[in-house]
Parts: C-alpha cells; sequence; structure tokens
C-alpha cells in the first residue's frame, strides 16, 4: 500500500522500538519486522495522543529517560506528520464513537486519522479490514 497517506497507532511504533520479553522470541521479531515495514511507507502520521502513548509506555516498559524521550519526540517530528488534537478531532471522535462503537481513544485515533486524510490506518487494537467514512481502512499489519 506504498504512496497513501497512512496513519500509524501507537502499538506498531512498539513493537519496532522495544522488545516485549512476555512475547516469545520468534514472534517478537516477526512483529519488529512487519512494524519495520509499515514504517517505510513514505508519508506517515501520528498524532499527538500517539506520540504520548509511545512516550509514557517506552518510559514505564522500556526504562527510557528523558533525553531519550526527546530524540523519539525529535524523530517522529522528523519523520511524520504530527497531527495535533483539537477540538473539531475531539467533536469527529464523539461521532465516530456514536457511529462505529469506538473507545473513547480509537475514536480519537481514527478521527484524526480521517482529518489528516489518510486512507490507511495501521493498528493492532481495532477491526481490521473496517472502512471509516468511505475514506480510512484501518488494517492490522500482525494479522
Amino acid at each position: 500500500m506504498k504512496g497513501s497517506r497512512c496513519f500509524v497507532d501507537a502499538n506498531v511504533w512498539l513493537y519496532w522500538l522495544t522488545s516485549d520479553k512476555r512475547i516469545p522470541a520468534e514472534e517478537r521479531f516477526r512483529k519488529r519486522q512487519l512494524a519495520s515495514n509499515v514504517l517505510q511507507q513514505l508519508d506517515l502520521v501520528v498524532s499527538t495522543q500517539v506520540v504520548n502513548e509511545v512516550c509514557v509506555n517506552l518510559v514505564k516498559k522500556a526504562g527510557f529517560n528523558e533525553v531519550q524521550i526527546r530524540k523519539v519526540i525529535e524523530e517522529f517530528e522528523l519523520g511524520c506528520d504530527v497531527a495535533v488534537l483539537t477540538s473539531d478531532t475531539l467533536m469527529q471522535a464523539s461521532q465516530l464513537r456514536s457511529q462505529y462503537g469506538f473507545s473513547f481513544w480509537d475514536g480519537l485515533i481514527v478521527a484524526s486519522a480521517l482529518i489528516s486524510g489518510a486512507s490507511i490506518l495501521y493498528s493492532e487494537d481495532m477491526h481490521s479490514g473496517l472502512v471509516v467514512s468511505k475514506q480510512l481502512q484501518i488494517v492490522n499489519p500482525f494479522q
């Protein structure tokens, strides 16, 4: 799906950036490779919510210090379009939750992806294959 604007959820970044020892080594390697493939897309989008989720998990689960966190934030700014959550995002997320039954946080992710013009949302946490608002296809890259 190269060439499409792609929104990437936090779980994809975390598989790429960390190594969860609770997952068998072969599965960790597979997920890191698949995450790497996703992140080679040319037009990547994240939201401030995704940056926050990634950073809090890197601090809590991988022991990143603040110097490392600032580097991660800089890398997001350099490599992605970072969509800022606005009141429009919050309102669209509410509509999407009503229409599709998303959780609060997933509604924000989907709204951010739609507002940023993405046609693909890579996430492990949502219904893979669902097309939202005739614009955005949710894809679980780990299936």
